[in-house]
């Protein structure tokens, strides 16, 4: 990881994200690159006025940056609709890693879709890091979400290629489903009996799961597997929580280029009610 570009608002949820970045670029020995957009839809007045009160901002927390982080770093001022902004400044710069800030979360409802951050996520061609939680540390407990396919590889390549995985443990999770335990409890199935049932799905997929990782070639610290009793996205958040991981890595299943409504269902849910950093990685 040698290039880190962090998208910033000014706002608390920007604060977040630079600071994850700052840890980042620390532990890494790369360089940060800020970058705020500015509204071009306004009179030229206020595009020029807001332009020039953003780059007092950046210049001052790039100072600080250098001096009391002793990082390498500069900034940028783009023009246009945020979600452009970042991608013109992501298309020019081709960073390892993009950081945001978290999505902003209301009261009575919680959309991810459609978001700036949802459309971030969605369209780039590298990976992205929301910075959900307070930035405390470095990474140290990362949860790979492995649902068998070439994007769950490609979220572990992500991983080692960022050298995330050289600094610290690396947990590869998958949820497997059982069909039809759904029609257990209206079954004459008796509780012992579908107990053997899950047990025979379990091994099912532990063999399914050693057979992956075989196949692409990663040897994670450690492979687990939860049983789906709710939802892929509800249980990775739950297992982030009781393995007390940093960080989740998911892969989109989008490729560059290829327009998409929305993100899948199971990154989608991820961003939307997790309260740890979240990594999307696209498809390659």
């Amino acid at each position: 990881m040698k290039k880190i570009l962090v998208a910033t608002d000014f706002s608390a949820r920007s604060d977040r994200a630079i600071r994850r970045a700052t840890l980042l670029a620390r532990e890494f020995g790369a360089t940060v690159t800020l970058v705020h957009v500015v509204d071009d839809d306004q009179p030229r007045q206020l595009v020029e006025s807001e332009s020039e009160i953003a780059e007092g901002i950046l210049a001052g927390q790039c100072a600080s940056l250098r001096e009391i982080d002793g990082l390498d770093c500069d900034f940028l001022i783009e023009p246009g609709d945020p979600f452009e902004g970042i991608a013109a400044a992501a298309g020019r710069l081709a960073p390892d890693l993009l950081v945001i800030g978290a999505h902003r979360r209301q009261a009575l409802r919680d959309m991810f879709a459609g978001t700036t951050a949802e459309r971030t996520v969605r369209n780039q061609e590298r990976p992205v890091a929301m910075a959900n939680a307070v930035p405390a540390g470095p990474w140290r407990h990362v949860l790979v979400g492995i649902d068998l396919s070439d994007n769950a590889a490609a979220a572990l390549d992500a991983v080692k290629a960022l050298g995330i995985a050289d600094k610290a443990v690396v947990t590869a999770l998958h949820v497997f489903d059982a069909p039809g335990t759904a029609l257990i409890a209206h079954s004459a199935m008796t509780r012992d009996e579908a107990d053997v049932y899950v047990a025979g799905e379990r091994a099912r997929a532990e063999r399914k799961l050693a057979a992956f990782l075989e196949r692409t070639g990663h040897a994670p610290d450690h492979a687990v597997l939860r049983f789906n009793e709710t939802s892929v996205g509800a249980v990775l958040a739950e297992t982030a929580r009781e393995l007390s991981a940093d960080l989740i890595v998911v892969g989109t299943g989008i490729r560059p280029g290829i327009s998409r409504t929305l993100l899948g269902s199971t990154t989608d849910e991820v961003f939307r009610i997790c309260e740890k950093d979240v990594m999307a990685v696209p498809a390659r």
